[in-house]
């Protein structure tokens, strides 16, 4: 089954080719990060704008490099939220144009699916599975029993852990991406600093009090007029932000016993993350190659194939985007169309 995938959430464009649910025939990303540098964070209509500019290149250029034809698309699939509505509509748009117009099948998929299913490629996922999402807007521990069958066990309670690393990135005058930079920081610091322990009910996150006290010390250390080194911040903010990651998940592992833990989300590609968790626990580990653990549209090929697999219908071409949406629902569960 050869489907042709579209994400558009954010600011990267993507276009991919897969096959059956586990390889990659091909994978177009366009970035925008140069773009947003100028402004130190993503622009919502910026973004639209460069997805309307980019999108019908980044379709070519996917069936090019898969080196297949419109004729050999059984299925297309798109990212239906949550995301910057704008780009969503942008991509949905464009899907949907693609299906009509060659009269495919169309799906609309979650993002955040997507990103579980990155664990998919050029592999088989075992189940059940617990699956520690960690993005820029999602913090959450999901238990999968089988393909598309979902339960949160947990989530953060403010901030998500990518939101937390952004703000922490911008009171340290590192730029944008934030996220990326602090990590490359915090490798050449030692973490000196006292931090917070946030107690935790079940297997929640917060990461708001640990964001709002490395504010505060650089704050009070500037009306001191005290210097201090950027990196040992940065180190000490993310060695605490990583253990309660580890510490919530060894939790989570232990009271439900998975087969496997699959890591998901763009945090996936934090160099701490992937370098400590395997040391931790004896329960196998996955963890997606750097180039699908950011936003690409070959997760949502992957994710398509099983959300077809679970109710082969196309949904009509009226479905909508959303900026909020839940895949925690028994129609998404069964693969079907989720109304909002």
């Amino acid at each position: 089954m050869i489907i042709l995938s579209v994400e558009t959430s954010c600011d990267e464009t993507s276009v991919a080719i897969t096959l059956d649910g586990r390889t990659v025939l091909s994978n177009v990303v366009l970035s925008q990060i140069d773009t947003h540098t100028l402004y130190g964070g993503v622009v919502p209509e910026i973004a639209s704008r460069e997805h309307v500019k980019g999108i019908t290149h980044v379709f070519k250029k996917a069936l090019k490099d898969a080196a297949v034809t419109a004729a050999d698309v059984d299925l297309v699939a798109v990212t239906q939220g949550p995301g910057l509505i704008g780009s969503l509509l942008v991509g949905i748009n464009a899907a949907k144009a693609f299906a009509y117009a060659h009269a495919k099948p169309i799906i609309g998929v979650h993002h955040i699916v997507g990103h579980m299913y990155a664990n998919a490629i050029n592999q088989s996922l075992e189940f059940p599975l617990l699956a520690l999402i960690v993005s820029g807007g999602h913090t959450e521990l999901i238990w999968m029993p089988s393909h598309m069958q979902f339960e949160r066990l947990g989530k953060t309670q403010d901030d998500a852990i990518g939101e937390a690393y952004d703000k922490v990135a911008r009171i340290l005058d590192l730029g944008y991406p934030g996220g990326p930079k602090l990590d490359a920081l915090a490798k050449t610091g030692t973490a000196r600093f006292a931090m917070p322990k946030t107690q935790l009910d079940g297997y929640d996150f917060s990461y708001s009090g640990l964001k709002s006290h490395v504010i505060n010390v650089v704050h009070n250390m500037a009306q001191r007029e005290e210097t201090y080194d950027p990196a040992d911040l940065a180190a000490s903010f993310q060695k605490a932000a990583m253990n309660q990651i580890f510490e919530q998940t060894q939790k989570a592992i232990k009271a439900y016993h998975p087969k496997r833990l699959i890591v998901a989300g763009g945090v996936a590609a934090n160099a701490y993350l992937r370098a400590h968790m395997k040391d931790v626990w004896d329960v196998p580990i996955e963890i997606p190659a750097f180039e699908y653990c950011t936003d690409n549209a070959a997760m949502i090929g992957i994710a398509a194939y099983y959300q077809w697999q679970a109710s082969p219908k196309s949904w009509s071409f009226d479905f909508n985007g959303f900026a909020r949406m839940d895949f925690l629902t028994e129609a998404y569960n069964k693969g079907e169309e989720v109304i909002r």
